[in-house]
């Protein structure tokens, strides 16, 4: 079966392993592996991946040039990848920087609102977020924690019916940790979820819950590399006890028919 992961993060060699290890740190949780375009690519080959979502997060917003210039460059020497760009909902030159991204050849944007202490929501961020709308550009947004309300799925519907042509990719089946709010959620023609760093962790019940509230044509899969390994992530994919086609539109054809690959 053909396999796009869709959530995955990957930083230059010289600093994979300090930024990996700071991201541990953040959720005290252990890594996978560094997160080096070498590991990911040899661990997803492990499964057969033939295409990755690219993405890394701007914390600060001096940052998502740098940024930028690496995800677009690797995106350039790598045709399995595709890049989203990084980007800070408190930068003063988002437009710029978009316009920086877009012509490096990147599909859409990545916000981490925990590690950016920025709630989705936030006033001082929507005419940031309508830039992405009216250039047609999908933003990834990272989703829930227990510890922080910034990423909350409540945030999330509040930000969507402020900027109702915004098309989300919600990671971590809309809200880690905060499912039972995911679920509350009404379903969106813009809203869709990825799988990443939730298989391990939510009820079989409530994922399959999700997945029949919202549909399953609206699920990526996505590993959050370098936090999980592809291979033990797969196998909870298909522990979900989905059907063959079902697993199908996850693993691949919902992304590709987004992006008309």
């Amino acid at each position: 079966m053909k396999i796009i992961d869709a959530h995955a993060h990957i930083f230059p060699t010289k600093i994979a392993a300090k930024a990996t290890k700071s991201i541990g740190s953040f959720y005290e949780s252990d890594m996978f592996a560094d997160a080096s375009v070498k590991n990911l690519t040899s661990a997803g080959d492990k499964i057969g991946v033939e295409k990755y979502l690219v993405c890394s997060s701007a914390v600060t917003p001096d940052q998502a040039y740098n940024i930028n210039e690496f995800i677009g460059a690797e995106c350039k020497k790598e045709p399995r990848f595709l890049g989203f760009a990084a980007l800070h909902p408190l930068m003063k030159d988002y437009k710029e920087e978009l316009a920086h991204a877009l012509s490096l050849g990147l599909k859409g944007v990545k916000i981490h609102s925990d590690f950016q202490k920025v709630d989705i929501d936030d006033s001082c961020s929507i005419d940031f977020y309508r830039e992405f709308a009216r250039n047609s550009l999908p933003v990834l947004f990272h989703m829930g924690d227990s510890r922080y309300d910034h990423s909350s799925p409540d945030r999330l519907a509040s930000l969507m019916r402020k900027v109702p042509d915004l098309v989300v990719f919600a990671a971590h089946f809309g809200g880690y940790m905060n499912w039972d709010k995911v679920a509350l959620l009404e379903p969106n023609e813009n809203l869709y979820f990825d799988t990443s760093s939730s298989l391990a962790i939510i009820e079989k019940n409530m994922a399959l819950r999700l997945n029949e509230k919202f549909g399953v044509e609206k699920f990526f899969f996505g590993t959050d590399f370098p936090m999980w390994n592809p291979e033990e992530e797969i196998k909870r994919l298909y522990s979900l006890g989905l059907s063959q086609n079902e697993n199908r539109k996850i693993l691949y054809d919902n992304f590709a028919n987004f992006f008309k690959l």
